[in-house]
């Protein structure tokens, strides 16, 4: 009797055992659930306390969406308020720098898809990838349309009594590629644009400010690591070739005192790391660079900015992008007045709006195969003894379109007989004959663009082909 008593008692303990390890794993298992449910509206209810993140990132974010659009009912709301929540959800910036620090910390790798992680804690921006590597790379005839179509601006310029003058803004990569990741550093396919674009600026007589070799010529290093632009120095120094160049009387910075300040926030860093950004050192010089904005900015970024410069004279006509930002003190100091724009394709009607005696274009090495794709917007030059050139009245892909004051007339050009140099001309109503700025199309193919004077065409104008043999 004892024994069979013992043994319930001892099967009663374990059951009972058994019981509360279940009950125990139970509430662990929904303390488990509850933890992850908190994590998961974690970011959304973040907005109902501390309302939408900005995002650092250097990309234009998803809008508010709206239940109607100018068409009616908006039928990707969904999608809509998906692409919002993806960039403005709470703690945003903090899962984004946690994630892109394990991400470098543990592997070495960059959890950005528009950041390089390189050594030595240096950043570069993945769209200069291609050019450090010589790959996916301009062809010659794309080269010559560059160089052609600065030329074509150059001599608009001087016949509207203009200087002018063309650079290009070098890649951090291409100067100070030794801290890039090694399975980049190992692989070279080739030259880079810029490199490959110069015989054809010689050739086409553009003014061109050669700043790649200038800068790697220098001592020190005159980019930020952890952003994809120059410091002030670097700045500095470009804009005093190019005032050089011009033949303008400027400021000299280089044995001017400056302090350092530890407060420049990269943009790369800003973007794979928004919430532990590190500050760099700035030069700031002393006096700052003398001049005065017309209208209040924001940053020197935005698209178009006028200044005005005690004392000084001549008017400037400035194309430019993110590198001109650092360029515009410098710039704007040495000129009465300026004008900086990001506007692209160029529209060469500011010379005329602003009264403008010299005409800067500066464009980042990255951004040369966009200015392959571009033609200004300027009237296209009248070509003369064509009239036994060979015309063609059928013109693949033409389009004329009214655009106000010009009516642009693009198309694409027959791949026979297409050399790298040649030239491409427009006749209308079999009278004057225009040359074309030669473009690639968005479909990749050889094409052309030019801009005529509304008031000189017929309502259904003939026009008529013809491609030099280069």
């Amino acid at each position: 009797m004892y024994a069979e008593s013992g043994g319930r008692d001892v099967q009663s303990l374990y059951l009972f055992s058994l019981l509360g390890e279940g009950k125990m794993k139970k509430k662990s298992n929904i303390a488990y659930i509850i933890i992850c449910l908190a994590l998961c509206l974690l970011p959304s209810a973040g907005l109902l306390i501390g309302g939408a993140e900005e995002s650092s990132e250097n990309r234009e974010l998803a809008s508010v969406p709206s239940w109607k659009t100018e068409e009616g009912w908006n039928a990707n709301i969904l999608d809509d308020a998906g692409a919002w929540f993806e960039d403005h959800f709470a703690f945003r910036n903090e899962w984004v720098t946690g994630y892109a620090l394990l991400a470098g910390g543990i592997f070495g790798v960059s959890a950005q898809d528009n950041v390089i992680v390189g050594e030595d804690g240096w950043l570069y921006y993945m769209d200069s990838l291609e050019d450090y590597q010589g790959s996916e790379q301009l062809s010659d005839r794309q080269l010559f349309a560059v160089a052609h179509t600065l030329a074509m601006i150059q001599s608009y310029a001087a016949e509207n009594g203009v200087d002018f003058v063309f650079t290009v803004a070098p890649n951090k990569n291409s100067l100070y590629g030794e801290r890039m990741p090694y399975y980049y550093r190992g692989y070279r396919a080739g030259e880079n644009n810029l490199s490959r674009i110069v015989p054809y600026l010689e050739a086409e007589q553009v003014n061109y400010v050669d700043l790649y070799g200038f800068l790697k010529s220098q001592n020190e290093v005159l980019y930020h690591a952890r952003d994809s632009h120059w410091n002030n120095k670097g700045a500095a120094l470009a804009a005093d070739r190019l005032l050089s160049r011009l033949g303008k009387k400027h400021a000299s910075y280089a044995d001017r005192d400056f302090a350092v300040r530890k407060d420049c926030e990269g943009d790369l860093d800003q973007m794979l790391y928004p919430a532990a950004v590190r500050p760099e050192d700035e030069i700031y010089y002393d006096p700052l660079p003398q001049f005065r904005y017309v209208e209040a900015v924001e940053s020197n970024f935005e698209p178009r900015i006028r200044t005005l410069s005690d004392g000084k004279e001549g008017s400037l006509v400035m194309y430019r992008d993110s590198f001109g930002n650092a360029l515009l003190p410098y710039m704007a100091e040495a000129f009465g007045e300026a004008y900086f724009s990001r506007g692209v394709p160029y529209p060469l009607s500011d010379l005329f709006a602003c009264e403008a005696d010299t005409l800067v274009i500066e464009r980042a090495e990255r951004f040369l195969p966009d200015m392959a794709e571009n033609a200004p917007v300027m009237p296209a030059p009248i070509a003369s003894d064509m009239d036994e050139a060979d015309f063609q009245t059928e013109i693949p892909d033409l389009e004329v379109t009214d655009q106000g004051v010009y009516t642009k007339v693009s198309g694409s050009l027959p791949a026979e007989n297409l050399g790298v140099d040649s030239r491409v001309y427009i006749r209308v109503d079999e009278l004057l004959t225009y040359e074309a700025f030669p473009v690639t199309r968005e479909d990749g193919q050889d094409g052309f663009e030019l801009y005529i004077v509304t008031e000189l065409l017929e309502e259904n104008s003939l026009y008529e082909l013809y491609v030099s043999r280069g």
